[in-house]
């Protein structure tokens, strides 16, 4: 090598070629950092079963993440609402596309109000609110049209599922009912209940219009009927929402049998809603906000519920507080009030009256679970109403 003449020369080639190797890789770490993905290369999150429309719209979202930002998303599907909140309350998925499930583990109540578990410090990202609806579907063959029919039917139950057992619920009371009024049918998931229907071990299941059982049910030799909820009922409604207050009077255009010539006039609430603990990065959560608004129209034909995640369909004021993280990009994109904030904090303020109550029980050490549950549930209450809010169940 000529260069290397001298030793003085050949050190002095040497180092300049070195330094210059130390700036173009300075260089190069910058510019790599700037277009650096704000996301980590794995992610998981949890979501209803294989087949249903949040399992498919996460699985939609996790298609455009990987093709926009080289993510991998991970779908964990769940039987019910324990199996797909506790891998998010222990760490093993980052969110969960869950449903109603994350209001009754906010609130501490039914399944949530036992020791392993009491109120939870949830926070939403984003939610999907679409042309459909949270009904009761019958099998048509029951001749079955109003709520006041379910009287005597084979109804399912789903173990470890409150937000499926208590919408049911809400729905029969509409009519006066109760489950004293049925014959109940236990299951040990969403879409076993589902199945059971379709094959004729019961005559009701419960669910979201665009969900991919109700369709199976329509095709089949049974067929669907969804149970109306009239606007117009007014005693009706008062029931229903006495048990089920995060209901809302809702037209589905959207549905297995539902159209714009048919529609569906009952009651929704937002799902999925894209679900995360307080503690969650912030940084994280306001890149996963970003990204789904962003890049809305990467998924959204990717179920008729997918339309749902539209920005100008996003309900910011519902039972559940916002994450800071997705706050911070709400208000940055200017969709973000006043009015929701104080909306938002007083909802903080629900939870922390919750965790105040939840440390004065657990501070008691009772053993007996049925104890534990009934101290829980009137330490709940007391503290709620202390503090001004509705403590809805007692």
């Amino acid at each position: 090598m000529k260069y290397l003449k001298t030793p003085t020369s050949g050190y002095r080639k040497i180092f300049r070629f070195s330094a210059m190797l130390i700036v173009l890789a300075t260089v190069g770490a910058s510019f790599s950092q700037s277009n650096q993905s704000p996301f980590p290369r794995q992610m998981a999150w949890t979501a209803y079963n294989l087949g249903t429309t949040g399992y498919n719209q996460a699985v939609a979202i996790g298609a455009m993440l990987r093709e926009k930002y080289d993510l991998t998303l991970r779908v964990i599907p769940g039987q019910n609402d324990v199996s797909r909140l506790l891998p998010l309350r222990t760490g093993r998925v980052d969110f969960t596309a869950n449903g109603v499930a994350t209001y009754f583990a906010q609130e501490g109540v039914f399944q949530f109000a036992n020791s392993e578990w009491g109120p939870q410090p949830l926070r939403l990202v984003m939610t999907s609110n679409g042309l459909s609806n949270q009904g009761v579907a019958v099998a048509s063959d029951t001749g079955a049209t109003t709520a006041a029919d379910l009287r005597g039917l084979r109804v399912p139950y789903v173990r470890a599922a409150p937000a499926l057992n208590v919408s049911v619920e809400a729905h029969m009371a509409c009519a006066g009912l109760t489950w004293d009024d049925v014959v109940r049918v236990d299951f040990p998931g969403y879409e076993a209940n589902w199945n059971g229907l379709i094959n004729g071990d019961v005559d009701v299941a419960y669910g979201t219009t665009v969900s991919g059982p109700p369709y199976r049910l329509e095709a089949s030799p049974r067929g669907i009927t969804w149970l109306p909820v009239p606007h117009d009922d007014d005693e009706c409604w008062d029931r229903l929402l006495a048990i089920g207050p995060y209901f809302t009077k809702h037209l589905a255009t959207r549905g297995a049998s539902i159209s714009e010539d048919n529609p569906h006039e009952a009651g929704t609430y937002p799902y999925p809603l894209l679900t995360t603990l307080e503690s969650q990065d912030n940084d994280l959560v306001y890149a996963l906000t970003k990204a789904l608004n962003e890049n809305y129209d990467d998924y959204k034909d990717s179920g008729p519920g997918a339309i749902g995640w539209a920005l100008e369909r996003q309900v910011f004021d519902w039972v559940v507080p916002y994450h800071v993280g997705a706050v911070n990009y709400w208000r940055e994109i200017g969709v973000w009030t006043d009015e929701i904030d104080a909306h938002n904090e007083e909802l903080i303020r629900r939870q922390g009256v919750l965790a105040t109550a939840w440390s004065e029980v657990t501070a008691q050490n009772i053993s007996d679970s049925e104890q534990f549950q009934t101290a829980w549930m009137q330490a709940r209450a007391q503290h709620l109403e202390a503090a001004g809010f509705d403590p809805v169940w007692r």
